[in-house]
């Protein structure tokens, strides 16, 4: 099962105790596969098409709950080649039509067109309870979410762009900074930030998922650690022995050159124990020294060394 099946099935199972939850999270199921259709008198009745059998239970479940009204249920399978089916949830009973359209603000208490399906009225998400039902329902039925160990990336496609801006302010409301993408004909709202889709399945109260992303996330982030503390060390000694490999070159041309008795006595202890321990370190070979120093000290006398010997190729008019 994929990871965005596992947080849609958990959706489904969150049904608010609150009536005016579930009327913003029916309002939003509505307004993305919802359509108001006539039959064959001119009556209008309500019908949600979809092909996610999660959909149409989650429809289903609270157009009971909140409106206790009468509901037609219609399987279709369009090739029998195919186990793809759709699913249609009616409403067909004209009081039970206008209930459903004036709790979800399409008609007004007098019958008149007043929102729209592309269009979140105001009174569906004025309370913070219910942005979360909205969210949640908008997420149900156009949302995806990749698997976390692969990527991290939420998005929720929809057909109009004023929609699509109107849930990026709802879920600005509870400071994620979703993006907008025109995608062939779908405006998609999308978060790439493994933070943000944590604290979106918070809103949307998926809390299951939400704790085996954040479980993915930990392991990801000490793996990164502990990659970026490797290669950081692995950097150092491969400096460590680059320098080291540089200063013993150094020594013995100076040794070919003019021999270590001209040195003084530290400048030649050290040059010395450089030559005997090619892989010990400035901190290792300072503690060698017949009165110890520190790796500052070793460095200031070879650095030193160094010196001389530049002096000494430029005498000899051997700088390349």
């Amino acid at each position: 099962m994929s990871f965005s099946r596992k947080v849609k099935e958990e959706l489904a199972r969150q049904i608010s105790t609150a009536r005016h939850c579930c009327i913003a999270e029916f309002a939003a199921i509505f307004h993305l596969c919802g359509r108001i259709k006539r039959d064959s008198l001119g009556n209008p009745y309500l019908q949600i098409d979809t092909e996610n059998l999660t959909v149409a239970q989650k429809s289903y479940i609270l157009l009971r709950k909140t409106f206790q009204v009468q509901i037609e249920i219609m399987v279709r399978n369009h090739n029998v080649r195919s186990s793809n089916v759709s699913f249609s949830i009616i409403v067909k009973e004209s009081q039970d039509v206008i209930l459903v359209l004036k709790a979800i603000k399409i008609i007004d208490e007098n019958g008149n067109l007043w929102g729209g399906f592309q269009k979140i009225h105001r009174r569906l998400v004025q309370n913070t309870c219910c942005k979360r039902a909205y969210l949640r329902g908008s997420f149900l039925v156009a949302g995806s979410i990749t698997n976390p160990e692969k990527a991290y990336h939420l998005e929720i496609a929809v057909l109009s762009e004023s929609y699509a801006l109107q849930l990026q302010e709802l879920m600005a409301s509870f400071g994620m900074d979703a993006k907008i993408v025109e995608r062939k004909k779908y405006h998609v709202l999308y978060i790439k930030e493994g933070s943000q889709i944590v604290d979106f399945l918070n809103v949307v109260e998926a809390h299951v998922a939400l704790m085996e992303l954040e479980n993915v996330r930990i392991v990801k982030e000490v793996r990164n650690s502990v990659n970026r503390q490797v290669n950081c060390e692995t950097a150092n000694i491969s400096k460590t022995v680059t320098a080291a490999a540089k200063q013993i070159e150094d020594i013995k041309y100076l040794q070919c050159k003019m021999g270590f008795s001209q040195l003084a006595d530290g400048l030649r202890e050290v040059a010395e124990l450089r030559l005997d321990y090619p892989d010990s370190s400035l901190q290792e070979l300072g503690r060698m020294l017949p009165n110890p120093i520190s790796k500052s000290g070793v460095n200031h006398r070879l650095r030193k060394i160094s010196s001389i010997l530049e002096q000494l190729k430029e005498k000899n008019g051997d700088i390349s």
